[in-house]
């Protein structure tokens, strides 16, 4: 019936004849013996030829035996005898010489294993695509969930209520975070602005084509969640061409993001702090100059509540490619009731712009915003940081230029390049800051006065510098470096002008 080399066996059936002498026809019926041979040779003896493995009932000389293949093994029988196999790797006959042949185990084709593992592939296949299919729902979900959190944490309900009073803002101020996302290429480092302690600003691209400014804080710290609502909601309402433009917000990402116009030419700051000997024009400076006194006193006065930005700082004054001014950053600003002249805050501004009553006192009035202003008209004179100064005296900017004013001796602290360029107006200026600085808030002007006073300053140089000559430029110089008029004529007209506006005003 068959034959194994593997277990040396062959299956017989034996047939048997029964006779049925009782029958009248013959019968014949046949019975089955199953029976399995186990076929071998005899021992044999090993003989001097070579050797392999083996025992005391399995042979080692393989010329003298039935196991011929260099590439098989026996194995000795209970019965007597023993059986040969082929090596693992080899297949064929092992009672041939050559009849174990070394096979390719990977390339045997097995008919159930391919179906198998046909099979297996395509239950694994599955089972991958409903896991990420799975996943991925799981994912969003999650996603979706994190940013209705991100957006109750950041006052979302509230910012909406607020901006939803007007639809044409409402429309237009919430971003998407997947718009920014896209607008910055995920917030790639190479669209880094810059940034400081408390946040990073990016440039992007919306999708309407707009080139953007967003700030993303790195913290999260209520405080901060708190001026970034503060900011949306001031910015929102104001609309002038020297107040940068808020495009929008997004409240949906762990840290709130503002999206503001793109400004390309960087801060006054900047400008003003470069190692080299020359940096922005003065006739720039006082124009600057001008257009932040009118910020401030439209922020004051012309809006329908005022505003006290509360920061004013050359940091937080950008210039475009036209160096026109835009002052940004009001996320310290505060709302001051119409029929109140000030308000009690917790103090918070940059030491060195910081006005000293409002920092004692922690009482907050538009006459900060002044204080600060005068330190900004002190920097575009002198090119020192009020941050870091320090007279050899160890005394601040404020104070040290104040007392060199006094002093008839301006010129040891003005820049080298307003001792050049500026005429007469560099004297009312410097009269304007110390004003603007004095240690009795009430003493100080206000910004509309300011504004006024700086615009006649302004447009009185533009008059003469269209007519000017080298010897007009030469007698400028001379008139800045003789002091002796600070204790003149001049301060008394200043100070009559600004009676005369104020009366006016």
């Amino acid at each position: 019936m068959s034959i194994s080399l593997d277990d040396s066996t062959m299956r017989l059936v034996e047939v048997m004849v029964l006779r049925n002498t009782s029958a009248p026809i013959l019968g014949l019926s046949f019975g089955y013996l199953l029976q399995e041979w186990s076929l071998s040779s005899a021992s044999a003896v090993p003989g001097p030829n070579e050797t392999r493995p083996g025992n005391a009932t399995c042979p080692y000389d393989l010329g003298t035996t039935a196991c011929h293949s260099r590439h098989g093994t026996c194995k000795g029988l209970d019965i007597g005898g023993y059986i040969c196999r082929c090596d693992q790797g080899y297949q064929g006959n092992p009672y041939l010489t050559d009849g174990c042949q070394d096979i390719d185990e990977c390339s045997v084709p097995v008919s159930g294993l391919t179906i198998g593992l046909g099979v297996g592939s395509g239950a694994v296949l599955l089972f991958l695509v409903l896991s990420i299919t799975f996943m991925i729902h799981r994912i969003m979900t999650r996603k979706k969930r994190m940013r209705q959190r991100f957006f109750k944490q950041n006052h979302g309900q509230l910012l909406q209520q607020l901006v939803c009073q007007r639809a044409d803002i409402s429309e237009r101020m919430i971003l998407t975070l997947d718009e920014l996302e896209k607008a910055t290429n995920n917030f790639d480092k190479a669209r880094e602005l810059g940034g400081g302690g408390h946040g990073t600003v990016y440039k992007g691209i919306l999708s309407n084509l707009h080139v953007v400014a967003i700030k993303k804080s790195k913290i999260i710290i209520q405080r901060e969640i708190d001026e970034f609502i503060n900011e949306v909601v001031i910015l929102s309402q104001i609309n002038h061409r020297n107040v940068v433009k808020l495009h929008g917000c997004c409240i949906e990402a762990e840290v709130p993001l503002l999206v503001y116009e793109f400004i390309s030419n960087g801060t006054l700051y900047n400008h003003l702090h470069v190692e080299a000997l020359l940096s922005l024009p003065w006739k720039d400076r006082v124009r600057i100059a001008v257009e932040t006194a009118r910020a401030l006193a439209y922020l004051h006065s012309l809006v329908s509540m005022p505003i006290i930005h509360r920061d004013i700082k050359s940091p937080n004054i950008l210039l475009d490619d036209n160096l026109t001014m835009k002052l940004s950053d009001f996320g310290a600003s505060r709302y001051i009731p119409v029929d109140q002249t000030g308000l009690d805050t917790v103090v918070q501004g940059t030491f060195g712009y910081l006005d000293p009553t409002y920092h004692s006192t922690g009482h907050l009035t538009d006459k900060s915003d002044v204080y600060s202003f005068g330190v900004i008209l002190i920097e575009l004179l002198t090119r020192k940081k009020p941050v870091y100064y320090r007279s050899p005296e160890g005394h601040g900017l404020v104070n040290h230029f104040a007392s060199l004013l006094s002093e008839d001796n301006l010129v040891g602290i003005l820049d080298p390049q307003v001792v050049k360029e500026a005429g007469g107006e560099v004297i009312d200026i410097a009269l304007l800051a110390a004003m603007c600085v004095k240690s009795v808030s009430k003493e100080r002007p206000t910004m509309r006065q300011l504004e006024m006073t700086l615009e006649g300053i302004h447009a009185a140089k533009e008059y003469a510098s269209s007519d000017v000559t080298e010897e007009s430029e030469e007698e400028n110089y001379v008139r800045v470096n003789d002091m002796s008029i600070i204790g003149g004529t001049n301060k008394d007209t200043l100070q009559a002008d600004i009676d005369y506006i104020t009366r006016v005003s």
